[in-house]
């Protein structure tokens, strides 16, 4: 029986090592990052891996560092290392070590959106698919070599955790398909091409701002690609203003990007850049709670009015 670590941390990695359970594969630690404070209340929290892993009686090891504490994963003498969105990377000790070495389940088709979020860069650049890819790791992001791929299309009202999902279930299937023919020694891979890779780094409060000026199509990527989180902001009158959800609209306006141009039960019209329009949905005002326009409405109609702007 192959020894197996297996690193992940999200909710993301869950399925993985799911799949590995239930293909009967003997995982003999799970390594994943330490508890952190979560919520508004600040209550230390243990990551989902942890928690799935503590289910199965599996041995938890938390390291704050992994390349500092690495000899103690070594201890466990793993054939193999798979991980899933661990969010460090392994340093050359631990990954030469393992007989089938470490493998890694990545949300994208790479060498494209190499990073910690490729999942939200897929929707924001308003992509019809991405996809897993299983790849050999190496000391630089995401830059090992290829073993193999599955393609998942993005569907046009697809949002980050709809897509996240079909991800993981397709990253499980993929690890589910693969292994044998690595432990048999029929896998292949093939070394990426560094000259077409692209980049999906962690998503920054600036990246959630709408720019009103761009075109309806990219402002509802936007929204969708930080759906449910960090989820895309604006302002109104000087207040924050969350954009849960929208759609799009056929309708045309020579208004000024930003600007309200019309108000109805179901939604809130704002101008685009390139003349077109988006209707906004679902909102959140600052220390307020997340309303469906219709629910806003009906108790405080005054903030939005036809001919305000947002974003300003």
């Amino acid at each position: 029986m192959k020894r197996i670590v297996f690193m992940g941390t999200p909710d993301f990695a869950v399925p993985i090592l799911k799949q590995l359970l239930d293909d009967k594969y003997e995982v003999v630690l799970v390594v994943t990052q330490p508890d952190r404070p979560k919520g508004r209340k600040r209550i230390l929290s243990a990551p989902p891996v942890k928690e799935e892993a503590l289910k199965h009686d599996l041995p938890v090891f938390q390291p704050e560092k992994v390349k500092d504490s690495f000899q103690e994963i070594l201890a466990y003498q793993p054939d193999l290392i798979v991980t899933a969105a661990f969010g460090q990377i392994l340093p050359k000790g631990l990954l030469d070590a393992p007989e089938y070495g470490c493998i890694n389940v990545h949300a994208s088709l790479l060498p494209e959106l190499r990073g910690g979020a490729p999942i939200h860069y897929a929707i924001m650049q308003g992509k019809k698919e991405t996809g897993i890819t299983l790849m050999y790791m190496a000391e630089a992001l995401d830059a090992g070599a290829i073993i193999d791929q599955v393609a998942v299309p993005i569907e046009i009202d697809d949002h980050v955790g709809i897509l996240h999902d079909k991800l993981a279930d397709a990253g499980a299937q993929l690890l589910h398909k693969t292994l044998p023919a690595l432990f048999d020694g029929t896998v292949t891979s093939e070394e990426q091409d560094d000259r077409l890779a692209t980049y999906a780094p962690n998503i920054t409060r600036a990246q959630e701002q709408i720019d009103w000026q761009r075109s309806a199509t990219d402002v509802y990527n936007q929204i969708r690609g930080l759906h449910p989180w960090p989820v895309a902001s604006t302002t109104i009158a000087g207040q924050n203003l969350k954009i849960w959800w929208a759609e799009l609209s056929s309708m045309k306006t020579d208004q000024a990007p930003g600007a309200i141009i019309e108000v109805t039960n179901d939604g809130i019209y704002i101008a685009c850049g390139g003349k077109t329009v988006i209707k906004l949905t679902d909102i959140q005002l600052s220390g307020k709670k997340r309303m469906t326009v219709r629910e806003y409405l009906n108790g405080r109609s005054e903030m939005f009015k036809i001919g305000m702007k947002l974003g300003e």
